[in-house]
Protein backbone atom coordinates (compact mmCIF):
# COMPACT_ATOMS: atom_id res chain seq x y z
CA UNK A 1 0.00 0.00 0.00
CA UNK A 2 1.05 3.40 -0.85
CA UNK A 3 1.14 5.93 2.15
CA UNK A 4 -0.61 9.05 2.41
CA UNK A 5 2.94 11.00 2.07
CA UNK A 6 4.27 9.17 -1.40
CA UNK A 7 0.47 8.98 -3.76
CA UNK A 8 1.09 10.59 -6.68
CA UNK A 9 -2.73 11.66 -6.46
CA UNK A 10 -1.73 14.11 -3.72
CA UNK A 11 1.62 16.77 -4.26
CA UNK A 12 0.75 18.09 -0.94
CA UNK A 13 3.18 17.72 1.89
CA UNK A 14 3.85 15.21 4.58
CA UNK A 15 2.82 17.41 7.95
CA UNK A 16 4.32 14.50 9.76
CA UNK A 17 7.65 14.61 8.35
CA UNK A 18 8.99 17.83 10.11
CA UNK A 19 7.66 16.69 13.53
CA UNK A 20 9.33 14.62 16.20
CA UNK A 21 9.97 10.87 15.14
CA UNK A 22 8.24 8.56 16.61
CA UNK A 23 7.43 5.20 16.85
CA UNK A 24 4.62 3.91 14.93
CA UNK A 25 1.73 1.51 16.23
CA UNK A 26 -0.92 -0.28 14.67
CA UNK A 27 -4.10 1.15 13.82
CA UNK A 28 -7.15 -0.65 11.94
CA UNK A 29 -10.76 0.87 10.88
CA UNK A 30 -13.84 -1.21 10.14
CA UNK A 31 -15.10 2.17 8.21
CA UNK A 32 -11.82 3.50 6.19
CA UNK A 33 -9.62 1.33 4.05
CA UNK A 34 -6.39 2.61 4.03
CA UNK A 35 -5.58 4.43 0.79
CA UNK A 36 -9.02 4.10 -0.75
CA UNK A 37 -11.94 6.75 -1.57
CA UNK A 38 -13.99 7.43 2.10
CA UNK A 39 -17.53 6.37 2.29
CA UNK A 40 -20.06 8.86 1.63
CA UNK A 41 -21.45 8.47 5.80
CA UNK A 42 -18.65 9.67 6.87
CA UNK A 43 -18.29 12.90 4.44
CA UNK A 44 -20.26 16.01 5.50
CA UNK A 45 -22.90 16.59 6.48
CA UNK A 46 -23.17 12.96 7.58
CA UNK A 47 -20.04 13.55 9.79
CA UNK A 48 -20.37 10.04 11.11
CA UNK A 49 -16.65 9.52 12.87
CA UNK A 50 -15.16 6.46 11.48
CA UNK A 51 -14.14 3.41 14.35
CA UNK A 52 -10.78 3.55 14.94
CA UNK A 53 -8.77 0.13 16.67
CA UNK A 54 -5.24 0.38 18.00
CA UNK A 55 -2.76 -1.45 19.98
CA UNK A 56 0.91 -2.01 20.27
CA UNK A 57 1.02 1.67 21.68
CA UNK A 58 4.58 2.59 23.24
CA UNK A 59 4.90 1.39 27.00
CA UNK A 60 4.69 4.47 29.27
CA UNK A 61 1.23 5.26 27.41
CA UNK A 62 -0.85 6.77 29.70
CA UNK A 63 -3.65 8.58 27.23
CA UNK A 64 -4.18 8.73 23.88
CA UNK A 65 -5.37 12.00 21.38
CA UNK A 66 -7.23 11.24 18.27
CA UNK A 67 -6.98 13.89 15.56
CA UNK A 68 -8.01 13.85 11.65
CA UNK A 69 -6.36 16.61 9.96
CA UNK A 70 -6.95 17.39 5.89
CA UNK A 71 -3.30 18.66 4.78
CA UNK A 72 -4.48 19.74 1.17
CA UNK A 73 -6.91 22.23 2.33
CA UNK A 74 -6.30 25.50 0.17
CA UNK A 75 -4.66 27.58 3.31
CA UNK A 76 -1.30 27.29 4.70
CA UNK A 77 -2.14 25.64 7.55
CA UNK A 78 -4.40 22.76 6.48
CA UNK A 79 -7.42 21.72 7.97
CA UNK A 80 -8.31 20.40 11.34
CA UNK A 81 -11.27 18.00 10.82
CA UNK A 82 -11.51 16.29 14.57
CA UNK A 83 -9.49 16.84 17.74
CA UNK A 84 -10.00 15.10 21.38
CA UNK A 85 -7.87 14.15 23.92
CA UNK A 86 -7.55 12.69 27.36
CA UNK A 87 -8.72 9.67 26.60
CA UNK A 88 -7.88 6.76 29.31
CA UNK A 89 -5.21 4.36 28.16
CA UNK A 90 -7.64 1.60 29.03
CA UNK A 91 -9.32 2.70 25.70
CA UNK A 92 -8.33 1.02 22.07
CA UNK A 93 -11.14 1.47 20.00
CA UNK A 94 -13.62 4.03 19.40
CA UNK A 95 -17.06 3.07 17.54
CA UNK A 96 -18.47 4.40 14.74
CA UNK A 97 -19.96 7.44 15.64
CA UNK A 98 -18.39 8.48 19.03
CA UNK A 99 -17.21 11.53 17.30
CA UNK A 100 -20.72 13.07 17.56
CA UNK A 101 -20.20 13.43 21.11
CA UNK A 102 -17.69 16.06 22.39
CA UNK A 103 -16.75 13.66 25.32
CA UNK A 104 -16.75 10.51 22.65
CA UNK A 105 -18.82 8.64 24.97
CA UNK A 106 -15.57 8.44 27.77
CA UNK A 107 -15.62 10.85 30.66
CA UNK A 108 -13.10 13.01 30.96
CA UNK A 109 -12.21 13.33 27.18
CA UNK A 110 -11.75 16.78 25.59
CA UNK A 111 -12.69 17.51 22.04
CA UNK A 112 -11.38 21.11 20.39
CA UNK A 113 -13.27 23.37 17.80
CA UNK A 114 -12.00 22.40 14.77
CA UNK A 115 -11.71 24.42 11.57
CA UNK A 116 -15.33 23.90 10.99
CA UNK A 117 -15.94 25.65 14.44
CA UNK A 118 -17.53 22.32 15.77
CA UNK A 119 -15.96 20.58 18.77
CA UNK A 120 -17.68 17.00 17.22
CA UNK A 121 -16.14 14.94 13.89
CA UNK A 122 -16.35 17.23 10.56
CA UNK A 123 -16.18 14.93 7.61
CA UNK A 124 -14.50 15.66 4.74
CA UNK A 125 -15.76 18.39 2.41
CA UNK A 126 -12.92 19.67 0.30
CA UNK A 127 -13.78 22.77 -2.04
CA UNK A 128 -15.34 21.59 -5.18
CA UNK A 129 -12.88 20.92 -8.31
CA UNK A 130 -9.61 21.19 -5.65
CA UNK A 131 -8.53 17.86 -6.88
CA UNK A 132 -8.28 14.87 -4.13
CA UNK A 133 -7.89 15.95 -0.88
CA UNK A 134 -6.19 13.06 2.08
CA UNK A 135 -7.92 12.79 5.14
CA UNK A 136 -5.06 11.32 8.14
CA UNK A 137 -7.05 9.82 11.30
CA UNK A 138 -4.33 10.09 13.94
CA UNK A 139 -3.86 7.98 17.45
CA UNK A 140 -1.58 9.31 19.14
CA UNK A 141 0.16 7.74 22.20
CA UNK A 142 0.51 10.07 25.14
CA UNK A 143 2.89 10.00 28.48
CA UNK A 144 0.37 11.70 30.79
CA UNK A 145 -3.05 10.71 31.74
CA UNK A 146 -4.41 14.37 31.49
CA UNK A 147 -3.04 17.18 29.06
CA UNK A 148 -3.69 20.44 30.83
CA UNK A 149 -5.11 22.47 27.79
CA UNK A 150 -7.48 24.67 27.76
CA UNK A 151 -11.21 23.34 26.36
CA UNK A 152 -11.36 26.59 23.90
CA UNK A 153 -8.12 25.49 22.59
CA UNK A 154 -7.64 24.89 18.89
CA UNK A 155 -6.27 21.66 17.53
CA UNK A 156 -2.92 23.04 16.64
CA UNK A 157 -2.24 24.35 20.35
CA UNK A 158 -3.06 20.35 20.80
CA UNK A 159 -0.38 19.18 18.16
CA UNK A 160 1.79 21.47 20.20
CA UNK A 161 1.57 20.13 23.04
CA UNK A 162 1.94 16.63 21.39
CA UNK A 163 5.08 17.37 20.50
CA UNK A 164 6.35 17.29 24.00
CA UNK A 165 3.74 14.44 24.86
CA UNK A 166 3.70 12.32 22.11
CA UNK A 167 5.54 8.77 22.78
CA UNK A 168 4.03 7.13 19.35
CA UNK A 169 1.51 8.12 16.04
CA UNK A 170 -0.12 5.98 14.49
CA UNK A 171 -2.01 6.77 11.04
CA UNK A 172 -4.38 5.45 8.63
CA UNK A 173 -5.70 7.47 6.04
CA UNK A 174 -8.50 7.95 3.25
CA UNK A 175 -9.08 10.46 0.45
CA UNK A 176 -12.02 12.26 -1.11
CA UNK A 177 -12.91 14.86 -3.96
CA UNK A 178 -15.82 16.98 -4.72
CA UNK A 179 -16.35 17.23 -8.07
Amino acid sequence: MTSYAQDSRFPGHDPYAPLKDLPSFELTSADIVEGEEIAERFRAPSDVSPQLKWSGAPAGTKSYAVTCFDPDAPTASGFWHWAAFNIPATVTELPTGAGSAEDLGIEGVVSLRGDSGKKTYYGPNPPAEHAPHRYLYVVHAVDVEKLDIDPESTPTVLGFNLHFHALGRAITWGWYETT
